[in-house]
């Protein structure tokens, strides 16, 4: 791997992606994030463009891994395109850096204020934000009848902002908001207001809190493998909350290991996982996915790992 600076205002130049050029007539997607190498969205996609019939290749572009700063984002962005990939998925922490440097968003994504999908149109890079649907679909399937009065949401950056969102047209009556970046709470819920006319606020003490409220969703990278730990303390959860959780590598986070084990409705991230892939997959192929068969490679995925532990 080659990273050369440039003078100031020049852009950053990077080969990181010199060999995953695409193939002729080929799909290329690449994710891009820090501590991503557990996620199964290669898998995923990989498989379902077999499915179809597609040469279809998915790489991992861990900044971690790669040794790779926050600023190098446009470089890879701009790489990315040159080279002719299809698209880019985007995850923490740049659902939200990437903005300023796309050249239009999607009306989903605009209203989110976060990214998670980049289709890479010749010139031209759109962003989309799969996130929001898809844990929709998950939290109508998986807490169908869970009490949806007033939920405390902890985390407001990228996830937190499709996840509010989706809550709030889920039924949600009143969401309360944590985040160590008040400001940005602050932001998100002006924001809903604004958009939805939603009944929002920025908490500040969650011991005053999560005993109002109904359910707790985690919208925070606290949990994931390279981020263990809970976020927030143990004695505040109760049997009588549920408990989501946007995380799912570990599919388990400590979270819902904790809640499971006092008896709380629980979803993992697993749900949103597939689903905002197969909105993903539809967004870079152009095809319809089959929901069924990438949540089956989602869940064999899992029951291998956990076999193999």
């Amino acid at each position: 791997m080659h990273i050369a600076s440039n003078l100031p205002g020049q852009r950053l130049r990077t080969s990181v992606l010199h060999n995953q050029l695409p193939p002729p007539e080929g799909i290329t997607i690449g994710l891009v994030g820090r501590g991503i190498a557990s996620s199964l969205s290669p898998l995923m996609h990989e498989r379902e463009g077999a499915r179809q019939g597609l040469d279809y290749r998915y790489h991992l572009i861990d900044f971690d891994r790669l040794g790779l700063e926050d600023a190098h984002l446009p470089a890879i962005l701009a790489e990315a395109r040159e080279l002719g990939f299809a698209g880019l998925n985007v995850t923490y922490p740049f659902k939200q850096a990437v903005l300023p440097l796309l050249d239009d968003l999607a009306p989903d994504a605009a209203a989110i204020g976060a990214v998670n999908t980049v289709v890479l149109n010749g010139a031209r890079t759109v962003g989309h934000n799969t996130d929001c649907w898809g844990f929709s679909e998950s939290f109508r399937q998986g807490l169908p009848d869970v009490a949806r009065g007033r939920v405390l949401q902890l985390g407001s950056g990228g996830a937190g902002a499709a996840v509010s969102q989706a809550l709030l047209q889920c039924g949600v009556k009143h969401l309360a908001i944590y985040d160590t970046d008040p400001e940005r709470a602050v932001a998100l819920a002006a924001r809903l207001h604004r958009l939805l006319y939603a009944e929002v606020e920025v908490v500040t003490e969650l011991a005053a809190e999560a005993p109002l409220a109904d359910g707790i969703v985690n919208a925070t990278p606290v949990g994931m493998t390279k981020i263990p730990g809970l976020p927030l303390a143990t004695e505040l959860l109760e049997s009588r909350h549920w408990v989501a959780d946007v995380v799912y590598f570990p599919l388990e986070t400590e979270l819902i290991q904790l809640a499971r084990g006092r008896g709380c409705p629980v979803l993992p991230g697993g749900g949103m996982a597939v689903y905002q892939a197969v909105r993903a997959f539809e967004l870079f192929s152009a095809r319809k996915a089959d929901t069924g068969a990438m949540a089956a490679t989602f869940q064999a995925a899992i029951e291998a790992s956990a076999a193999a532990q």
